[in-house]
C-alpha cells in the first residue's frame, strides 16, 4: 500500500471551501468509504482528543456531489499500515506516521482518484461548532480565576493571566455540540495533592455553597468579554493536519492563548451571550460546566 502525505489543511482560517485532488479512496470496516485529498477545508474528529466534533458537507467530483456524512482522521504508521479512528495506537503528530483526512461518504463514489474534488463544509454547522470551542476556552479562563483563591499553593501551572490553571489540572474531559460546550473537571485527590481545596476554609465556605458565586462572577467575566469584542486568531505554523497550532485572544487584561487544533470565531463580536452553569456532584468529585454561546 502506497503512503500518502500528511493531508494540508484550511480550517484553521475558517475556510469552509476548497478543491484538491483525490488521492485515495479507501473502504471502511463499517461498509462507508473514506476519499483522502491533498488538501481540505473539513475538519475531522481527533482521534486522541475528540473534543469537537467532525464537520459534515459535501465533496463534488465532475457533476456528482456526495454527502460527506463523517471525517475523521486516518494514518499510514512506519509498516504502510492503514488505520482509522481510535484504533491508531500513536497521538496525532507522531513523525513515523503520515496523518490524513478522511472524507467519509455512505456509498463508493468509484473511479474519482486522480480527479479533482470541489469540497463544501456544512458552513452554518461549523459556525456553531466554533462559537461552542471559543467559548470553551473564554470559560476556561474565567473559571481559573474565579477559582484562583481556593489554591493553597502554587500548582506549578498557570493559565495566560497568572491564574492556577484549574481547566488544564482538573480536566477529564471535554465536548463540545453545536449548541454548548459540556467541560468535565475531576475534584479527586491528585488535584487536592496539587493544593486545591472544595471545602469550606476560615476565608472561604465549600465550593458546593459557593458555586453559585462563582458561576456569577464566572458568567460577569464571560459578558465584559464579549462586549469587548475582542478579535480571535489561530496562529498556525504550517498547513499540515499536525502543525501545532493555537488559539490566540486579544482580551483587555492581555494576549490569551491556548493550544488547540479546532475551529473558531474570528472576533467575539460574533456573540449576542456567552453564559455558563455549574454543577457539582453530590459527592462533590466532579464539577460541570455546560457553556452555551448565543450567536448575534
Amino acid at each position: 500500500m502506497t503512503t500518502l502525505p500528511t493531508t494540508h489543511v484550511s480550517f484553521p482560517a475558517g475556510a469552509v471551501t476548497g478543491e484538491s485532488p483525490v488521492l485515495a479512496v479507501h473502504p471502511l470496516a463499517d461498509g462507508r468509504y473514506a476519499v483522502v485529498t491533498e488538501a481540505t477545508p473539513f475538519h475531522p474528529l481527533d482521534h486522541t482528543w475528540p473534543d469537537q466534533p467532525a464537520d459534515l458537507g459535501t465533496l463534488t467530483v465532475g457533476s456528482v456531489t456526495h454527502p460527506v456524512v463523517d471525517c475523521l482522521t486516518g494514518g499510514y504508521g512506519p509498516a504502510g499500515e492503514f488505520l482509522v479512528g481510535a484504533d491508531i495506537p500513536v497521538r496525532r503528530g507522531d513523525e513515523e506516521w503520515s496523518w490524513l483526512v478522511l472524507h467519509v461518504l455512505a456509498a463508493d463514489p468509484g473511479a474519482v482518484v486522480g480527479q479533482h474534488a470541489r469540497l463544501a463544509v456544512d458552513a452554518e454547522r461549523r459556525a456553531l461548532l466554533s462559537a461552542a470551542h471559543s467559548g470553551c476556552h473564554l470559560l476556561a479562563l474565567a473559571l481559573n480565576a474565579a477559582l484562583a483563591p481556593r489554591w493553597r499553593k502554587d500548582p506549578g501551572r498557570s493559565d495566560a493571566f497568572g491564574s492556577p490553571d484549574f481547566d488544564s489540572l482538573a480536566m477529564a474531559s471535554s465536548v463540545m455540540d453545536t449548541e454548548a460546550s459540556t467541560d468535565t473537571y475531576r475534584l479527586g485527590k491528585s488535584l487536592r495533592k496539587k493544593g486545591f481545596t472544595a471545602e469550606a476554609t476560615e476565608e472561604f465556605p465549600a465550593l458546593a455553597d459557593a458555586l453559585p458565586a462563582v458561576t456569577e462572577a464566572v458568567n460577569a467575566q464571560l459578558a465584559a468579554w464579549v462586549a469587548a469584542d475582542a478579535p480571535v486568531r489561530i496562529e498556525v505554523p504550517g498547513p499540515e493536519l499536525t502543525a501545532r497550532r493555537q488559539w490566540h485572544c486579544e482580551l483587555p487584561a492581555g494576549s490569551a492563548a491556548i493550544a488547540c487544533g479546532g475551529t473558531h470565531l474570528h472576533h467575539l463580536g460574533e456573540l449576542a451571550e456567552l453564559r455558563t452553569e455549574l454543577t457539582l456532584s453530590e459527592d462533590g468529585s466532579e464539577l460541570v460546566a455546560v457553556t452555551r454561546p448565543k450567536r448575534a
